[in-house]
């Protein structure tokens, strides 16, 4: 049996989740899985898609970002498919696990992919280390810092951490930050 998978990120995206549903369709999924979430999150129609399939069935996705968020993750996911008997075939790629030349293929593909992301890596990491040298990299400007004179009056007016918390939107480690080293430098009671 072909199962298919489809997911975009947002639900802004329906052109393309129309698209790949379509498509899986007309590759003929009996079976389709399909949500709109962020790859980073919880992920329930893929899980259950995982869970679903037996040996002898193909998970089809059209393109493999769609079922995988990296190299790692999409091993995990190879392996278990595998241990069952389920082969994967990534329309875009061209690549079907059920064949030697597609598992072939997907290895190359997935060393590719993970020598590419760290070689970027380590140009930003080197990027990063010139911008410092020139002192040109600062770094995230600190939010609640800029905020200090602000929080040092509203706990002079009273109010506790938690009201200047919800009143300035800053994070309660950062007030406190800010509270405790006026108190130890002697600027507030």
């Amino acid at each position: 049996m072909l199962v298919g998978y489809a997911r975009t990120s947002t639900l802004e995206q329906d052109a393309g989740f129309e698209a790949q549903v379509r498509d899986l369709k007309a590759l003929g999924c009996e079976k389709l899985f399909r949500e709109q979430v962020s790859s980073v999150g919880p992920r329930p129609q893929l899980a259950a898609a995982l869970e679903f399939v037996r040996a002898g069935d193909t998970l089809v996705v059209t393109k493999l970002d769609r079922l995988a968020r990296s190299v790692p993750h999409l091993g995990t996911i190879i392996a278990d498919l595998e241990a069952r008997g389920v082969a994967l075939r990534i329309e875009s790629l061209g690549v079907d696990t059920s064949t030697p030349t597609g598992k072939l293929m997907l290895n190359v593909l997935g060393g590719v992919a993970q020598f590419e992301r760290e070689m970027m890596l380590e140009r930003q990491r080197e990027g990063i280390a010139k911008a410092k040298a020139k002192g040109a990299y600062k770094g995230r400007k600190p939010t609640a810092q800029a905020r200090a004179e602000e929080i040092q009056a509203l706990a002079a007016q009273g109010l506790s951490m938690n009201a200047i918390v919800a009143k300035l939107g800053v994070g309660k480690g950062s007030v406190h930050r800010i509270l405790t080293a006026r108190k130890e430098t002697g600027l507030i009671q």
